[in-house]
């Protein structure tokens, strides 16, 4: 466990949230870029597999796109994706909608563990209840500020 020099709250009452929020995110995307990088997959490559699994021949290019590319921070070409994970195997589209093959679903299972390890090792030392605090505080900080503060 990595451990952190004790502050005072005045102390880091006074950090620069913009700073840490950022700094917490980029650590946080990049592990899970990493981890799914190990796959030779992207994060839309992972959101397309979690999506597709949880309505299976339900999903349209489209439709799919219109959902995912809110979080995308690439400008990805999803029907790319698309057709990677069909030439892969992992994915196929039979009247205009898509279902995971069963190689698409080992590979999301993989693609889980390998996330759930980088969740797991960014929450060493923070229990639940501080993790929920620290959700519940960037989300109305979102909102504050004019943003959707509604959890996805």
């Amino acid at each position: 466990m990595t451990t952190t020099d004790p502050y005072s709250q005045e102390q880091l009452a006074a950090q620069p949230i913009g700073y840490w929020s950022r700094a917490a995110a980029d650590r946080v995307i990049g592990g899970l870029r990493a981890a799914l990088a190990e796959e030779d997959l992207t994060q839309p490559h992972w959101w397309t597999l979690n999506h597709v699994a949880g309505a299976p021949g339900e999903w349209t290019r489209p439709a799919l796109t219109a959902k995912l590319s809110p979080y995308d921070d690439q400008r990805t070409d999803f029907d790319a994706v698309y057709d990677d994970l069909t030439a892969r195997g992992w994915l196929t589209e039979a009247a205009g909608r898509l279902t995971l093959t069963e190689s698409g679903e080992a590979g999301r299972l993989r693609a889980r563990g390998r996330n759930a390890e980088v969740h797991a090792r960014m929450r060493v030392g923070i229990d639940d209840a501080e993790y929920a605090a620290t959700i519940d505080a960037l989300r109305r900080i979102v909102a504050n500020l004019g943003g959707d503060g509604t959890l996805p």
